[in-house]
């Protein structure tokens, strides 16, 4: 009995020392289940990370998933003040191709600290909570990858271009490298498509102001169906509903805008698009032929970074996850499994 007591002493005071670093001591053998050495085992994998920002300091979730430490995937959600939870599909493929990966909800959204302050919603500010996220976490170069969707596109190739020097690769989901573009794109090919008298009074109902309101959203609803979700609204998966009533219109409405049908808030003008050569770690960029991204424009994207691939989804919309799932959960899981090798 004393040498059990003294065995679980040392157990103790090992699992006090991992969890006081905040990092995963796993090694090359252990299973990719293996939490036992993890700070977040009491959790499930769930960490409140501290966050500093000019007005204070807050908190933002995160939720590991398995071991790997060749291969850590931090996702990076849209909206903005959308959630990680659309983002579940991964759950049916990453285990069992031994990817571990992180959700993460930004600062703003539901499961972390929304504070009520527009100084929050700046571009270097949530790319600097990034680098806090990932530091507490302890991704390292050789291993981290940052995978950005929609506006978390836009958040991963900032923090590619402020931070090259500790990412292993980069994917850019469902994302132009210039909003300006991408309101070019809406206005020439995606809303002359569209019922012309729902349109009307779509931009009507803008120009009033009263986008908070069920016709508004009504309105919306065919175009959502044919580029953000190519199926009928009913049938959406469950996660995608969930995170999508967790929006916080209050970071949403004032970077994006009323709607997805182009931005007109504070990321209006941003473009990187001349700085893409500047990204020389391993990229892929996904794009799909329906998408509210124009999908060559995101082609083009991939030709401009020196170490970079596109994976295009003929079927798929701007969650392409779900609508071209196959194609979409195939092409990044080879990529980031040859990524993986790569030493």
């Amino acid at each position: 009995m004393r040498t059990h007591s003294n065995l679980g002493s040392i157990a103790a005071t090992l699992l006090l020392a991992f969890a006081s670093s905040g990092c995963c001591a796993i090694t090359e053998d252990s299973g990719y289940f293996d939490s036992s050495a993890c700070a977040d085992v009491l959790t499930g994998g769930v960490r409140m990370v501290p966050i500093m920002t000019p007005v204070g300091d807050f908190r933002v979730w995160t939720k590991r998933v398995g071991n790997n430490p060749r291969l850590k995937v931090l996702l990076l959600h849209g909206g903005p003040g959308a959630t990680h939870e659309y983002l579940e599909a991964f759950d049916s493929f990453f285990p069992a191709e031994g990817i571990e990966y992180i959700y993460y909800d930004q600062l703003g959204s539901a499961y972390s600290d929304q504070p009520d302050d527009a100084a929050l919603l700046d571009i270097p500010r949530f790319v600097d909570e990034v680098e806090q996220v990932r530091a507490a976490l302890g991704l390292l170069p050789d291993n981290f990858v940052l995978f950005g969707q929609s506006w978390g596109g836009i958040l991963a190739m900032e923090y590619a271009l402020a931070h090259p020097g500790k990412l292993k690769g980069l994917v850019i989901s469902n994302m132009m490298s210039s909003v300006p573009a991408y309101n070019a794109y809406a206005d020439r090919v995606l809303k002359p498509a569209m019922d012309q008298k729902a349109l009307v009074e779509i931009l009507a109902l803008e120009q009033q102001g009263r986008t908070e309101e069920p016709r508004y959203s009504a309105l919306l609803a065919p175009y959502y169906e044919r580029h953000l979700l190519r199926m009928p609204s009913a049938d959406w998966p469950e996660p995608v509903v969930r995170s999508f009533a967790r929006l916080n219109r209050k970071v949403y409405v004032p970077m994006q805008g009323p709607s997805e049908m182009g931005a007109s808030g504070l990321l209006e003008q941003w473009d990187r698009s001349r700085d893409l050569h500047r990204i020389a770690v391993p990229t892929l960029v996904i794009g799909a032929r329906h998408d509210t991204m124009d999908p060559a424009h995101m082609e083009w994207m991939s030709k401009q970074m020196p170490n970079a691939q596109y994976l295009h989804c003929p079927s798929g919309s701007h969650l392409a996850m779900y609508d071209d799932q196959y194609v979409y959960m195939s092409g990044l899981i080879t990529w980031l499994k040859q990524l993986e090798r790569q030493r």
